[in-house]
This record gives structure tokens, C-alpha cells and sequence, in this order.
């Protein structure tokens, strides 16, 4: 981990039952993506500031057995950005300005930072902001594929969770 975590986001972070320490940070262990948090001191009388990055397959790295065309990976990529753009809005205590998407070769890196006045509030937020970046992924992903690693892993519980559901409630 990193020796600058600002002690209180630390002990927010270790009191969590959902992150764990690792090398370079405290992973999320409750998504199918590499989930990393990390702070760093903040000024003035703030608990942090709040570094949250998330690994997430290009859309062509997801399907399995056949290449995706360049131009559906790269409207995908964009339509993406453009519905991550409104994250910090699923945030109580975060006011920040819009993520960091990036491409490089299989793999799309969302960066988002923040300054948390309250640790705990802050890192509740950094998992919520997490799980809007799976979610929204999950939801952009296209029909007709067949999906393989996380992203087949998010496919598999969707249709679970449906089949659930489904057989769940009175007889129509």
C-alpha cells in the first residue's frame, strides 16, 4: 500500500467489509473488475483525497469467439464515456468533476478522484461510484454476443438474478 493513505481514510478503508489491502492500494472485492481506491492527503480540514480506478475489458476483449468491427468497439467506447459522465451523481458527499476514461489496447481505465470531507462517507461514496461503472458497463454491453471473463461473469448473474425473479412471483 501506499505510505501517504491519510490515516482516517485508512481506517475507513480497513473497517470496510468490502475493500482489502493490496500492494498498491485496497481493492474492492465485491465487483467482477480490478477495483483499486487509494488517497492521498488533502488540504484544509478534509479527510482525503480520494483516488478510485477501474480495469474493465474493451468490448472486443469481452466477446468471446469472434472480433468485434472497430467501428461497434469504438461507438461502444464512446457511448461509455458519455453515460459515465453523470457517476459522481450516485454520490452523497462528492461533488467531482466527470472521470477519466481511457483506451489503450484491451483494457478501458476509469479514473475518478475526489476530496472526502468525512472518510467513511467518502469511501462509501468511492464504492458506489465503483459500482456505477460496473453497472454502466454491464448495461452497454451489445446484444447478440456471447460474452466471456467479467463481463460473461456479469451476463451469467444478470440472467440468474432473472430466471430468480421470474419464478419467483403468482402465476400470470
Amino acid at each position: 500500500m501506499t505510505d501517504d493513505v491519510p490515516g482516517p481514510v485508512e481506517d475507513a478503508l480497513d473497517d470496510h467489509d468490502a475493500f482489502e489491502p493490496a500492494d498498491d492500494g485496497y481493492r474492492l472485492e465485491t465487483t467482477v473488475f480490478d477495483a483499486m481506491v487509494t488517497a492521498t492527503p488533502a488540504d484544509g480540514p478534509r479527510d482525503g483525497h480520494v483516488h478510485v480506478t477501474i480495469s474493465l475489458p474493451t468490448l472486443d476483449a469481452a466477446v468471446a469467439d469472434e472480433t468485434v468491427p472497430a467501428v461497434v468497439e469504438d461507438d461502444w467506447f464512446e457511448t461509455l464515456k458519455r453515460r459515465l459522465t453523470d457517476a459522481f451523481s450516485v454520490t452523497r458527499s462528492v461533488d467531482g468533476e466527470g472521470p477519466a476514461v481511457d483506451r489503450e489496447g484491451e483494457t478501458v481505465r476509469v479514473t475518478l478522484e475526489f476530496v472526502a470531507w468525512d472518510a467513511r462517507e467518502g469511501i462509501a461514496d468511492a464504492k458506489a461510484l465503483i459500482e456505477f461503472v460496473e453497472g454502466t458497463y454491464a448495461q452497454g454491453l451489445v446484444p447478440g454476443y456471447e460474452y466471456r471473463g467479467p463481463a460473461g461473469e456479469l451476463v451469467a448473474s444478470a440472467a440468474e438474478r432473472g430466471q430468480g425473479a421470474a419464478g419467483d412471483g403468482p402465476p400470470l
